[in-house]
């Protein structure tokens, strides 16, 4: 599942009244945009001139652009792919130190909320794509043909082998709840290394920030706290040293015999999440916001919000549809990280 955040806005502008951090040098406003892993990235940073801001993000963009060769289930080259072509029982593969990385990190999750995350969904997910594209219910046969191959207890990963086996055949692994939150924390720490410390990752709605802007100690997002289409930004975080994602379906739904369901599956049973929501996720990285966006849809708010409860440094604000009217949820630190609208 791909993370969104729907009809979120990104407001560089400074702040009166509060606290001002400052640098020595005389620092510029810089953006880039390019498309990788088929979304609008946006790279907003602050350089001493334009050479060294377009050095910094052209190898942050090159690094993504590696991160996706390694990442993507829709590349049939891509180490994803072939991993899954090459294991099998008994069959260990050895993977790079990225794809590791983020299997690692899945698995962890995948455990933490017993499959309600689970990056082995893929051979459900690629039905639902067809269903999405046919308007019609996945055959029930293939359907749990699919389900079949699906379990995060199956996928065996060895660090000191740097090694993932596959335990059932014809697996199939997606990383799109977690691949671009991982990517957007490597390209910011691309740009770090070039010495580049005010900056943000925008992977089209997954935002990774770094230190603010310059005569300001945050970066000041907007959200809605309403799902409609173009709802107003009533809402605002003011962030720095963190990331935002949000997994919602306002787009990617499909009705069937009236039903809506959602391009978000549950691992558990297969099907299309039913219960319009979208989640907004607070954490210390990319990675885990991504991810934990995911798995919030998908385990709902009680669950979401008491998984959030053992992380230090997370939040959520959960919105969703039931009996005809739109409901709010939100974690007890989420308010912590808003603006005092009587500071603008």
């Amino acid at each position: 599942m791909m993370s969104y955040i729907f009809q979120t806005c990104l407001l560089l502008s400074t702040l009166s009244g509060n606290q001002q951090c400052t640098d020595s040098e005389i620092l510029n406003r810089y953006e880039f945009q390019e498309v990788h892993m088929g979304v609008q990235w946006r790279i907003i940073l602050y350089a001493t001139d334009k050479p060294i801001a377009n050095n910094a993000a052209q190898n942050a963009f090159r690094r993504v652009k590696e991160l996706n060769k390694l990442l993507s289930d829709y590349d049939p080259e891509s180490e994803l792919n072939k991993l899954c072509r090459l294991s099998g029982p008994g069959k260990p593969v050895p993977v790079s130190p990225p794809l590791l990385e983020v299997l690692k990190r899945s698995q962890a999750l995948s455990l933490e909320t017993e499959g309600a995350f689970d990056v082995t969904i893929s051979p459900v997910v690629r039905l639902w794509r067809r269903a999405r594209r046919q308007t019609r219910m996945p055959d029930p046969t293939r359907l749990a043909d699919a389900r079949a191959k699906v379990g995060y207890q199956s996928l065996k990963l060895s660090e000191q082998n740097r090694t993932v086996e596959l335990l059932k055949d014809d697996m199939r692994l997606d990383l799109g709840g977690i691949a671009k939150g991982y990517a957007a924390d490597v390209a910011l720490q691309v740009l770090k290394e070039h010495g580049i410390n005010r900056a943000m990752i925008d992977a089209s709605g997954d935002l990774v920030l770094g230190e603010p802007p310059p005569d300001s100690c945050g970066w000041k997002i907007g959200i809605s706290s309403s799902d409609a289409p173009q709802a107003k930004i009533d809402r605002f975080l003011y962030l720095h040293n963190m990331a935002v994602a949000t997994s919602g379906d306002a787009l990617q739904h499909v009705v069937i015999d009236g039903k809506r369901y959602s391009h978000i599956v549950d691992p558990r049973t297969g099907l299309g999440l039913t219960d319009q929501s979208r989640v907004t996720v607070i954490a210390p990285n990319g990675t885990s916001a991504d991810s934990l966006a995911s798995a919030i849809s998908v385990l709902g708010p009680v669950e979401g919000i008491k998984l959030l409860s053992k992380k230090p440094g997370t939040a959520c604000l959960i919105l969703r549809h039931e009996n005809g009217k739109m409901k709010s949820y939100e974690s007890p630190c989420f308010s912590c990280y808003e603006l005092d609208q009587n500071q603008e």
